[in-house]
Parts: C-alpha cells; sequence; structure tokens
C-alpha cells in the first residue's frame, strides 16, 4: 500500500516539506525544469522552492516543448525574457551545443520582465537536459559567481561552490531584484529544510 501523501508537497505525510515553506514575494517569474527522477527525491529541495515562490512552476521531464520557455502563464501577463541559470559549458566533442547569447544588460532594469529557467537535477542529469533541448541552449545564461559555501550537507557536491536548487535560485533573485529583502525568507525555507532533514535521519537511526 501507498503511504499516505501530503496534497500540497506531494511528499509522504511522515516527511511533509510544509512547515519548512516561507513565502516569498518576487517579481521575477522561476520556471524549475525538474529531472523525473528528482520528483520523488527525498533530499531535492525543488518542490520546496516551488512552494515559497508564488511566481513558479515546475515540470518534470527531460525534454521540453520549446513554446513554454516564452509563452505567458496568464492572460493578462505581459512578455517576458526568458534566461537560463547555468554556468558556462567547456567545449564537448561528443555533445556540440548552440552557443548562449550575451545576456542583454537591458533585461536586468526590469525583473518583472524575467523569467529565470532552472534545471533542477545532479550536474549530470542537467548537462543531459541542456545537451537534448537546444532551445534551452539558445537562452541567454545567467551564470552566479563568489557565491557562499552550500549548506547542503546532506546531498554530496562534486565542488563547493555548487549549490542546491534552492540555494542557487536565492543567490539568482539577489542578483536580479537586489532590492528586494524578501528573498533572505529563502534561506530560512532552507535552513528549516535542513533541520527536517537532520530529524528525520536521527529518528530514523536511533536506537
Amino acid at each position: 500500500m501507498k503511504r499516505p501523501a501530503c496534497a500540497r508537497c506531494l511528499r509522504p505525510a511522515t516527511a511533509c516539506l510544509c512547515a519548512a515553506v516561507r513565502p516569498v514575494a518576487h517579481a521575477v517569474q522561476v520556471l524549475v525544469l525538474m529531472h523525473p527522477q528528482e520528483a520523488g527525491h527525498a533530499k531535492n529541495t525543488g518542490r520546496l522552492l516551488h512552494l515559497c515562490l508564488p511566481g513558479s512552476r515546475v515540470i518534470a521531464g527531460e525534454a521540453f516543448d520549446p513554446a513554454m520557455l516564452a509563452q505567458p502563464w496568464h492572460a493578462a501577463d505581459p512578455p517576458r525574457h526568458a534566461l537560463l541559470l547555468y554556468p558556462p559549458t567547456p567545449p564537448d566533442a561528443q555533445h556540440p551545443m548552440h552557443p548562449a547569447p550575451a545576456l542583454p544588460l537591458e533585461w536586468l532594469a526590469e525583473p518583472a520582465r524575467l523569467r529565470l529557467v532552472v534545471l533542477d537535477g545532479t550536474w549530470r542529469k542537467s548537462r543531459r537536459m541542456l545537451w537534448a533541448n537546444p532551445a534551452l541552449q539558445r537562452l541567454p545564461r545567467l551564470a552566479l559567481d563568489d557565491v557562499p559555501p552550500s549548506r547542503y550537507a546532506i546531498r554530496k557536491a562534486h565542488a563547493a561552490h555548487q549549490l542546491s536548487t534552492l540555494e542557487a535560485v536565492e543567490c539568482a533573485l539577489r542578483r536580479l531584484e537586489p532590492g528586494n529583502a524578501a528573498i533572505a525568507a529563502l534561506g530560512e525555507a532552507m535552513q528549516a529544510f535542513m533541520e527536517m532533514q537532520r530529524g528525520y535521519f536521527f529518528k530514523n537511526h536511533s536506537c
């Protein structure tokens, strides 16, 4: 029998994320493209990020319809500029890609016209998603520089600058909306999530 699940966070009721949610007012839309194997992963932060950001959507898959990157979410929405949160990609002879155009600086002056596209998966999975979707390759990119060390100790990173999805989006929104103090609540949500995960670990490993 399946364990009862929370209708909001879709996690098992015994591991519900909802207590860690911290709603954040934000101007930039966030589109999370989640690898299917991440959708049910207990340590994934993409679902928590979505619950914190009212102007966000999550789509699970590996290949995506290019139209969804730019189409309005609501009839009254103004057109949005889509940019990809991803570092520069080294050349790969086995996986040639379209060069990413430069990010127009004038876009950064209007956060309410931006849609931040985020690949939610391990680095290997996210690279495969990028290789499989030429429309993503053609998006201007936002790369994060001088990021703080990740607090995501419960899941292994390959380098100190690699962050969880929630942490990476928090850093990106701080750059895109520098005057928005509400973004700090994402850090609070991450801290609450970490405390919950530690609680589950000790509960499951106690004598």
